[in-house]
């Protein structure tokens, strides 16, 4: 981009932006004549993509701020209109266009929150919005309970501090998909004018909502309803002590009041409890990063706890540590996003059968880089196990079509390897508050019985083979990340390696062409029956899988791969030694 244009463009963005905050960012920007940081703030508009929002807080095109908030919102706002013009016609009124909004403890969530809720106010549309941050699972529980035919949560999950984002959903509480996504998309990117309106306004005009108890307690109820053993927890809650960290975001609250109110002990970490989007305990607000647990297993050792949870800034993903031989107070292991999801489907399709419980054509969700021992764990109870893109709202798809399609499915578990979990279906998102409550319900089930998690685990390894996973980020930054990227993509398609680690690449299942190739074969071709998708995944010859995708929201290709080593006369230490043999050459790999 040349000097005049870039000008141009900032003084464009300054004469729009009304926070005072991000206009003077980008004057004293034009000011210092900054042309490396105007560029990377101006060289293209932060895209509203299928999920909708993510990047860096600032002033700018190419930033999360106030004004490119507002256009998004209008956008979406146009998109509703268009599709349901008989409820737009109603206006304020009973069967009206109705949205609602959350936001989590990130630097600007309460602003953008209450910029969008005003655009919508602005349109017509009324507006259901959180008097504090609530996790993004109520969210979606709240678009269901209140049938509106929107939702908008503000975060950037679990990036780093300098982040936000704006997640948006439909009318079924999931995230949106083909064809609303791209709709939406085409509105946003088409929005010239932005209507406001002042917020007294929208209270005047009951146009806008503020919500708490109205939502939190029919939410929290559901979560408890979906527990399997109330006897049990009524009878031995005291036997498990649970130690608790919301990483600075949303979960304390939702958290302790359903945990608390079943009897059981939860000690929060205190550094970690209040929102802070500054995040100064950890580097990373994630529990996929063990790091991030560090302060909330010290506090497990000296409490000699159970087990240490943890959830991630907006509350969906959820993580846990549990102690090793020595029991509590002891080493403790973080159980990786995979483990999670098989003890959870084990013991969810156990306590199905129980109970009683267990319907007719059971079916489980998980995605396609999720491991292959979960298909194992849910054909052993009898259950489908389907599989999906990557992201949530496929799962939720997924769900939406057991409901619908008159065969008779019904859904029971949906997971994801990036520490997922949905135990129920008022909900169409990942909620890492029903995961929790569910964990400390199984962690006593399986202390009732004589073992920890750690154990359990072991079992089911010994029934259905060793499996071991692995994931590697690598990062594209600046304005030629995307091209990059692309590119390599590109390389991999048109020039299938024929190894990976020294081991042969029998297929490879390419998503975005919709296509099983075969590199010992060129000829050989093979539909793929799911919705097309930047994925490549390499199946090797000793069963390994190897995945690359793009990340939708961040810039970098994601690499996963899973492979399994049976259990035979060696036992599982022979299969584990087996399994860490073979990545051996994959590690190799990867470095390079």
């Amino acid at each position: 981009m040349d000097k005049n244009t870039l000008i141009a463009q900032a003084k464009g963005y300054i004469a729009r932006e009304q926070d005072k905050h991000f206009k003077a960012e980008i004057e004293d920007l034009l000011i210092k004549e900054d042309l490396k940081e105007l560029e990377d703030r101006f060289y293209r508009n932060l895209e509203f993509g299928t999920g909708g929002l993510r990047g860096l807080i600032g002033g700018g095109y190419n930033r999360m701020n106030t004004l490119v908030v507002k256009s998004a919102t209008q956008g979406l706002a146009a998109y509703l209109k268009k599709t349901f013009p008989e409820k737009d016609a109603r206006g304020n009124t009973a069967g009206g266009l109705s949205a609602v909004i959350a936001f989590d403890s990130r630097h600007y969530s309460a602003e953008f929150a209450e910029a969008a809720a005003l655009i919508f106010a602005a349109n017509g549309i009324k507006t259901y919005l959180f008097s504090s941050l609530r996790p993004t699972p109520e969210l979606s529980f709240a678009i269901r309970y209140l049938s509106c035919d929107t939702g908008i949560v503000v975060t950037a999950s679990h990036n780093p501090p300098q982040y936000n984002g704006y997640k948006a959903y439909w009318n079924n509480g999931a995230q949106v998909i083909p064809p609303h996504d791209t709709g939406i998309i085409g509105e946003v990117n088409a929005v010239r004018e932005i209507r406001e309106m002042s917020r007294e306004e929208a209270l005047d005009k009951k146009l806008l909502v503020v919500i708490d108890k109205e939502i939190d307690e029919p939410y929290q109820a559901m979560v408890k309803s979906r527990l399997f053993r109330p006897d049990l927890i009524r009878a031995r809650a005291g036997e498990v002590k649970i130690v608790y960290t919301p990483l600075h975001g949303t979960g304390a609250f939702p958290v302790e009041a359903i945990l608390g109110s079943l009897g059981l002990k939860v000690i929060t970490v205190p550094e970690q409890r209040e929102g802070n989007g500054d995040f100064p305990t950890v580097a990373f607000p994630n529990p996929e990063e063990a790091a991030a647990l560090d302060m909330a297993i010290k506090l497990g050792k000296k409490e000699k706890a159970d087990v240490v949870m943890a959830t991630d800034p907006d509350a969906d993903r959820f993580g846990i540590a549990v102690p090793g031989k020595d029991g509590p107070g002891g080493a403790y292991t973080l159980v990786t996003g995979n483990q999670m999801g098989v003890l959870l489907a084990d013991y969810i399709f156990l306590s199905l059968k129980e109970t009683g419980k267990m319907p007719a054509d059971p079916v489980m969700v998980n995605t396609i880089v999720t491991t292959g021992m979960q298909k194992r764990v849910a054909a052993s109870y009898g259950v489908e196990c389907r599989e999906c893109l990557t992201g949530f709202k496929w799962i939720a798809d997924i769900m939406g079509r057991c409901e619908s399609d008159g065969q008779g499915k019904t859904f029971v578990f949906g997971t994801e390897e990036s520490y997922g979990y949905l135990v129920e279906d008022e909900v169409r998102d990942k909620d890492g508050i029903s995961a929790a409550a569910l964990t400390a319900e199984m962690t006593l089930y399986w202390r009732s019985k004589g073992k920890g998690l750690p154990e359990r685990l072991d079992e089911l390894y010994r029934a259905h083979g060793y499996w071991q996973e692995l994931g590697i980020s690598k990062y594209f930054q600046g304005p030629e990340g995307p091209a990059i990227m692309k590119g390599i993509m590109d390389e991999y398609r048109k020039h299938p390696p024929q190894t990976l680690g020294d081991i042969r690449v029998e297929k490879v299942r390419d998503i975005r062409e919709s296509v099983w190739k075969y590199p010992q074969d060129p000829a050989r071709r093979e539909p793929v029956d799911l919705p097309k998708s930047d994925v490549l995944q390499f199946y090797l010859e000793d069963g390994t899988v190897v995945s690359a995708r793009p990340s939708g929201t961040e810039p970098k290709i994601k690499f996963y791969a899973s492979c399994c080593a049976e259990v035979g006369g060696g036992g599982l230490p022979a299969a584990k030694a087996e399994a860490d043999g073979n990545w051996r050459p994959l590690n190799g790999t990867y470095a390079g």
